[in-house]
């Protein structure tokens, strides 16, 4: 009997068939279906189809995630195909795969020809956003056409009438000086025998817009471009290419304004008056140019209104249900010439009305002139809102199926889920679920709403566990990650934003937990997926983070007086600052020292670089003990006797001895006691807190701190009918009345990082070895629950994890996927099993539970 055949081959990171992509020698990896389990598969091959020229490669081993590119690398412009089989021990071939495509994009800037074309006299800040255009003719025989293309802005290209791709706000935001991505479209389908046409609609984006809440604009540049370059290849084998030069023309469109902030206005009257304007060829360096990494942004889902009414006021409100980022697409049955209508947005209501004083200084209002006849869609395309709840002007007798929300956000492939028998805690996770939704849009927010919408560090430093369960974010953490080590300051410093748009004081000052998103994020990208070359590629940057820290640390190891954010949003700070934490800042500072010295040494270990290895390790022993010292009491009590300093010195190993760590816990056991199983921590205690009880044996206190439902706790924002996590465990008041403080998001990932736990202690799925090449299945079943499960889509297929109480005692069932060994631990028992591939099944003795 031959074995199945391989299923879900991938390049790298993407899904199915890749154009355009950036690397050269491009990582293979697949899947086995199920049926494979028990057999031994021995070894691969890879079938590489090149233009006709088909080449196999064995693949002596049992890898199938990453595996090196064993052929030449790939040219510019070059089309692959592969497909995989396998071999089982003494069972002959499998069939072969399905085929996979992949195509390079312009690997090197002498690839282009094109050049960025700006306009001439229009296209100004304050002036409706310009439409840059081109015609040629083209002959009868085309087979094949591409475009490359990106811009200072963001873009949507048409080609013949038709839009070229359904990505919104492309080329996306990255550090633009260091790197601006580019994309390649099959525009094949488009292009046609005679007269063609080529457009792109020009718009502020990152690049001009409004950006960072100090109110600036055209942080990048004041001038909009675009670059093009459409290459058609004919029958006889010829390429014609048409590219933006200084025969390109420019013109006004009906956008007349257009912000991520303030949102947009569009004249949809036509014919709108403009005049054909030349353009100026624009030297840039093309050498910045780079592929994507991850998936574009594009539209995830539409939401339907859920009701429509009057306000007390008298204006025309309408609720979607859940809270989310996208856009309003309104349907009109029929409108008069010159007709306006007005949309704003707000994420709650306050006294019945729209709640827009989170927003700050963000207008979040879009507002369409009219050209007047029978039905018009009104939808803009070059903003988005964080909003459950619109307010409609202009439009009489509103329906809720005339109006919908657009959901917006980077495409990203769903690899987690969770569920549960208490409703709340699904509820729970639902709402982290829409928080990463809405704040990974091309890059990790903080917050879809208000004047900010930045790549905070702090934020994805703490949820990137969660992050990487719930979404396969690999390719989207990467290219963030490249961003992180261009904007990192000559003497190690990590910005507090990424990409950095203040280059300033204002967000380059060294701080604890934000800057060891340059240490955390890669290493948990490694432990979730196995893959060394992310830290290869960021292993400097994070190793000048930690030289940058033993700077600022001094001779005796401890990071004291510098300004830190600390444990942020710590409940009890006052709502205007944000910065007065129980946690000492100096032993926060000093514990991510550690921390990150320690993962440094471990990045060098898989590297092999035992030199580094040696040093970093050294380091962090030495500035343990430095911890230690300074701020651990013969008691073990720690400095400043705070939930979020004892949580982060168990986890990493900040006592001298196993008694003075089992002390702590019991401590900090008492103090989640004594604030009634209330939260009590801000931003870094938070994803702490619950492992640091459960590994010094008091998981059920860990529990009732998860099911607390009382102001502040994970589950009070439920009990008010939150769809998505908050900034702050009390941005609504138990009034309904919105928290007095400035910074008040209601769409806020970071406390959302409690998800990470509930998946690995509550469900018992985690990964024991990097890249899932081995699962750990030890659930703590809280006895507030009567069954919890875990799904991860792994790189070897899907695990999962269920248990249910029965009669018979705690059922438990794992499925393994093939390639993968799981260590089981039961609950309540003592019993170990090491297991293959395939669906096992346990049973625990009933234990009494108290509820």
């Amino acid at each position: 009997m031959t074995p199945p055949s391989p299923t879900t081959v991938r390049f790298e990171y993407f899904d199915g068939d890749v154009l355009g992509i950036g690397i050269a020698s491009p990582r293979l990896s697949w899947q086995m279906p199920m049926a494979a389990a028990g057999s031994a598969q021995v070894s691969y091959e890879l079938e590489i189809d090149r233009s006709g020229i088909v080449d196999t490669f064995a693949v002596d081993s049992a890898d199938q995630v990453l595996v090196p590119w064993p052929a030449a690398p790939l040219r510019s412009r070059e089309r692959v195909s592969v497909r995989v089989r396998v071999r089982g021990q003494s069972r002959g071939w499998s069939g072969w795969s399905e085929q996979v495509r992949a195509e390079a994009g312009l690997l090197a800037p002498s690839d282009w020809t094109a050049r960025f074309v700006s306009p001439r006299g229009i296209g100004g800040l304050d002036q409706p956003a310009p439409v840059l255009s081109t015609e040629f003719h083209l002959p009868a025989g085309a087979v094949s056409a591409r475009l490359y293309s990106t811009a200072h802005g963001i873009y949507v290209a048409d080609l013949n009438g038709r839009r070229v791709s359904e990505d919104q706000f492309a080329p996306g935001w990255t550090a633009y000086d260091a790197r601006l991505r580019y994309q390649v479209y099959d525009v094949t389908a488009l292009v046609a025998p005679g007269r063609n046409v080529l457009t792109a609609l020009l718009g502020n984006g990152w690049y001009r817009g409004r950006l960072g809440y100090l109110g600036d604009r055209a942080v990048y540049g004041d001038r909009l471009a675009f670059l093009a370059q459409l290459e058609i290849t004919m029958t006889s084998g010829d390429v014609i290419t048409v590219a933006t030069d200084a025969s390109w023309r420019s013109a006004e469109s009906g956008v007349l304004a257009d912000d991520f902030y303030n949102g947009q206005t569009t004249d949809l009257r036509h014919p709108f008056p403009n005049t054909p304007h030349h353009v100026d060829v624009i030297e840039s360096d093309l050498s910045v140019l780079v592929a994507a990494e991850g998936p574009p942004v594009r539209e995830t889902q539409v939401l339907p209104a859920q009701r429509v009414w009057r306000s007390p006021s008298g204006r025309t409100l309408v609720d979607f249900g859940q809270n989310a980022v996208g856009r309003v697409r309104l349907r009109l049955r029929e409108s008069t010439p010159g007709q306006q209508i007005l949309v704003r947005h707000a994420e709650v209501l306050e006294n019945d009305e729209l709640g827009t004083r989170p927003l700050r200084a963000a207008e979040a209002t879009d507002r369409f002139i009219l050209r007047g006849g029978a039905s018009e869609v009104l939808e803009p395309q070059f903003t988005f809102h964080g909003f459950r709840y619109a307010e409609v002007t202009g439009v009489d007798n509103l329906r809720a199926d005339d109006i919908d929300l657009v959901v917006l956000g980077s495409q990203l492939r769903r690899a987690g889920w969770f569920a549960s028998s208490d409703d709340h805690l699904n509820q729970l996770h639902e709402n982290v679920v829409w928080g990463m939704r809405g704040n990974f849009l091309d890059v990790p927010t903080d917050c879809p709403q208000r004047d900010e919408r930045l790549g905070w560090t702090g934020d994805i430093q703490i949820f990137a566990p969660t992050a990487s369960f719930l979404y396969d974010v690999s390719g989207f953490l990467s290219s963030w990650l490249a961003d992180l080590s261009a904007e990192q300051l000559p003497d190690g410093t990590i910005p507090h934003i990424i990409p950095d748009i203040f280059k300033s004081d204002v967000s380059s000052w060294p701080a604890a937990a934000w800057g060891d998103a340059a240490t955390v994020v890669p290493w948990v990208l490694y432990e979730r997926t196995g893959d060394r070359g992310i830290l290869e590629r960021q292993f400097d940057s994070a190793r000048r983070w930690v030289d940058a820290i033993r700077e600022r640390a001094g001779s005796d190891l401890i990071w004291r007086g510098d300004r830190q954010f600390g444990d942020w949003l710590d409940p009890t700070a006052p709502p205007d600052d944000a910065f007065r934490a129980k946690a000492d800042p100096d032993v926060v500072a000093s514990a991510h020292f550690v921390r990150s010295a320690d993962i440094v040494a471990s990045i060098a270990a898989v590297l092999g670089r035992g030199q580094e290895a040696a040093l970093y390790a050294d380091l962090a022993a030495a500035a343990r003990d430095a911890f230690i010292r300074a701020f651990v009491a013969p008691d073990s009590t720690v400095f400043s006797d705070s939930q979020t300093a004892y949580a982060m010195a168990i986890l990493w190993h900040l006592f001298p001895d196993e008694k003075a760590k089992d002390a702590a816990g019991e401590r900090l056991a008492q103090l989640v006691r004594d604030s009634n199983w209330r939260i009590s921590t801000g931003f870094v205690g938070t994803p702490l807190v619950c492992d640091a009880l459960e590994i010094t044996g008091h998981v059920d206190d860990a529990h009732r701190l998860l099911f607390q439902s009382e102001l502040p706790s994970w589950l009070y924002p439920v009990r008010m009918g939150a769809t998505t996590i908050w900034e702050r465990w009390d941005s609504m008041l138990p009034d309904g009345t919105i928290n007095p403080g400035e910074m008040t998001s209601f769409n806020h990932y970071a406390l959302g990082a409690i998800a990470d736990w509930m998946h690995r202690s509550v469900a018992g799925l985690t990964a024991g070895a990097p890249g899932y090449r081995e699962i750990s299945v030890r659930p703590h079943p809280p006895a507030q629950l009567d069954f919890a499960e875990a799904r991860h889509d792994t790189p070897y297929g899907e695990a999962a994890v269920r248990w249910e109480r029965t009669p018979a005692g705690i059922e438990l069932s794992v499925t393994v996927p093939v390639g993968v060994t799981a260590v089981i631990e039961p609950p309540d028992t003592d019993d170990i099993h090491r297991v293959g591939a395939g669906i096992h099944r346990f049973i625990s003795p009933n234990q009494k539970v108290q509820r």
